[in-house]
């Protein structure tokens, strides 16, 4: 073999080797990622690569746009807690607003706030504001027995001033059996004598005391407290209900009953032979 045809011979080898190496690294290299793929837009013949976003760009996007959802859900929420979506109808309970209102009112104990209306009747609290005051001056311009009043920050039913007189009468006369003039003459011995016995009782009043005992006990007004010493008997005393009727925090709150009372001097020595 000639010089000329070893070094082709040569040159043939050198460049098999490359041509080897070259596919060697397309397939190490392999197929690319689609995710990878750089998208493509053909302007008037021009092709511009436009850059996939990155993933974690994706995720901030997303982020962001679950935040400015949840400052638009925030911003329509009222301050009482009521959304401005809410409408009258919507779960309010009653046929109105006005009568919705009125019934709550009317059960409650204590005066309500606003916010706490609006919270039962879910409106909003402004509207609720704007109805009581309505309803407030309908009563007074019709003249109605009650007036919805705006106490201690709340609402609440109150009788008028100039109706006292009658719902005086049926607080002392009405709603309440009255006691007896017996029950009554021994009320007050208890509540001045307590603890005492029934016999001393008797023997103030001068007549069996066993039925209007009963009839106390019944009431609530006086309970047994103990026994008394040396005899035994049952011992009576008066209730705090008894307090509550009579509108006073204590015993020393009652009237002296001496100012009320003939012979002063001989009161006690007849108390003292009576309980013997």
């Amino acid at each position: 073999m000639s010089e000329q045809e070893l070094s082709q011979t040569a040159d043939d080898q050198v460049k098999t080797a490359e041509e080897a190496g070259e596919e060697n690294t397309v397939a190490a290299i392999g197929e690319p990622d689609a995710d990878s793929i750089d998208e493509t837009v053909v302007v008037e013949g021009e092709s511009t690569v436009v850059e996939s976003a990155p993933e974690a760009d994706v995720d901030a996007v997303t982020a962001d746009s679950q935040m400015v959802g949840d400052a638009a859900d925030l911003d329509s929420e009222q301050a009482d807690g009521t959304d401005e979506t809410d409408v009258l109808d919507d779960g309010l309970g009653a046929p109105t607003l006005s009568s919705a209102l009125e019934a709550l009112l009317l059960v409650t104990e204590q005066p309500m706030h606003a916010a706490e209306l609006a919270a039962l009747v879910r409106c909003p609290e402004s509207d609720v504001a704007e109805v009581l005051e309505l309803l407030a001056a309908d009563y007074t311009e019709a003249g109605r027995g009650f007036d919805l009043r705006h106490v201690a920050g709340g609402w609440r039913f109150y009788t008028r001033g100039d109706c006292a007189e009658v719902v005086e009468r049926f607080v002392r006369d009405g709603q309440q059996s009255r006691l007896s003039q017996a029950a009554l003459e021994t009320l007050a011995v208890i509540a001045y004598r307590q603890p005492v016995a029934r016999s001393r009782i008797a023997a103030i009043r001068g007549v069996s005391v066993d039925g209007v005992i009963r009839t106390l006990t019944s009431r609530g007004l006086i309970v047994e407290s103990g026994q008394e010493a040396g005899t035994g008997a049952l011992l009576y005393q008066t209730t705090d209900l008894f307090l509550d009727r009579l509108g006073i925090v204590s015993l020393d709150e009652l009237p002296p009953v001496m100012d009320y009372l003939p012979n002063l001097d001989t009161l006690e020595d007849f108390l003292d032979q009576t309980s013997s």
